[in-house]
């Protein structure tokens, strides 16, 4: 796909001004109240007006492990993160870093992503930077997020206390189970039917958390954390370290769908250590209350534990105990990575 008129191949360095008015800013649309300085050539900041009983949030993270759907998944990961915090999205600003093999429409189709991914959640592309580099062999991009919470809706991943219900919301190991879904599709239909490995990549569906995030937020949740990288071995701990509290974990409750069980067993890695967007970590002093007020949302969520005095964290597997350890490499770059290897 080409367009009339218009060279599309890319040079190292910024990207020309013509491209940037027309495949960058050309995609963006959506616009907040509050920011009152957004996206332009040649503007090095944005600004964000806030009233004077709230807070401004703030959040950054790259999309690394793919680079299908990266900018659909860049703003849903970086509007979790908000979420988890309370905190209403209101902007982004993006760094596209892009390898010189990309060309324009590339470019295009991934702002457009990024823009109709903004558009439901309700957020402003505010600014950025889109370079071609030597140094990315595929798209890399970082965002930025803002948002706002009212002064004392602010909630942490430091929240939990002893005594309260740890529990979480759909399913673990959603993100990774889809991106390797369309990532490895091929050698999947080597064992799996189409249909199967079609119902996989639509996971993708329930990466954001905003609903559940927010029905928690006026059930009175004591912490919050999205099970990102890691999965939600890595949440658990990151949790309970930021808290300084220790955890009672049962294995078997912790809910994972079908999908992701039987593309972890053919690829030999770990549903429990692989990046788990869509499922938010939660800590409540009432975790079945919280439970049914996210199923009136119809959002399906689960008790797996509670947070004790000390520091042991404990994962319960029937008889078996076992300490839970901090995060490792998360699994989908066994799967996904530059080294990777299918391991049967």
């Amino acid at each position: 796909m080409r367009y009339e008129g218009a060279e599309t191949t890319m040079k190292i360095g910024k990207v020309p001004e013509n491209v940037l008015k027309r495949s960058v800013f050309g995609q963006i649309h959506m616009k907040r109240p509050e920011v009152v300085l957004g996206a332009g050539v040649g503007e090095d900041c944005a600004a964000v007006k806030l009233a004077p009983d709230e807070t401004l949030v703030m959040s950054t993270d790259p999309i690394t492990g793919t680079a299908k759907d990266i900018g659909t998944l860049a703003i849903q990961i970086t509007v979790n993160d908000l979420a988890s915090s309370g905190a209403e999205p209101v902007g982004v600003l993006l760094t596209v870093l892009l390898p010189a093999s990309v060309e324009e429409p590339e470019l295009r189709l991934m702002m457009a992503q990024v823009e109709a991914e903004c558009e439901k959640a309700g957020v402003q592309i505010m600014g950025g930077h889109t370079e071609v580099t030597a140094v990315v062999n595929q798209p890399v991009v970082t965002v930025c997020g803002v948002g706002k919470v009212k002064d004392g809706r602010l909630v942490s991943t430091a929240g939990a206390k002893p005594g309260m219900d740890i529990l979480v919301s759909k399913w673990i190991g959603i993100e990774g189970t889809a991106i390797i879904a369309k990532e490895k599709e091929a050698e999947l239909l080597t064992r799996f039917t189409s249909s199967f490995v079609d119902e996989a990549k639509r996971l993708d569906q329930y990466i954001s958390v905003q609903k559940e995030a927010a029905a928690a937020v006026r059930c009175g949740v004591g912490a919050m954390h999205d099970v990102t990288e890691g999965g939600i071995f890595g949440a658990l701990w990151e949790m309970a370290e930021a808290s300084g509290v220790g955890l009672s974990i049962d294995l078997k409750s912790i809910p994972v769908r079908q999908e992701t069980i039987e593309i972890c067993e053919f690829f030999g890695i770990n549903p429990y250590q692989l990046i788990s967007s869509g499922c938010m970590l939660m800590a409540a002093d009432d975790g079945n209350a919280l439970v049914r007020e996210l199923k009136k949302e119809g959002i399906p969520a689960t008790v797996i534990g509670k947070a004790l005095d000390g520091k042991d964290r404990v994962l319960e597997n029937g008889d078996e105990r076992r300490f839970l350890e901090p995060p490792k490499t998360d699994e989908l770059y066994r799967v996904c990575g530059p080294d990777a290897e299918k391991e049967v």
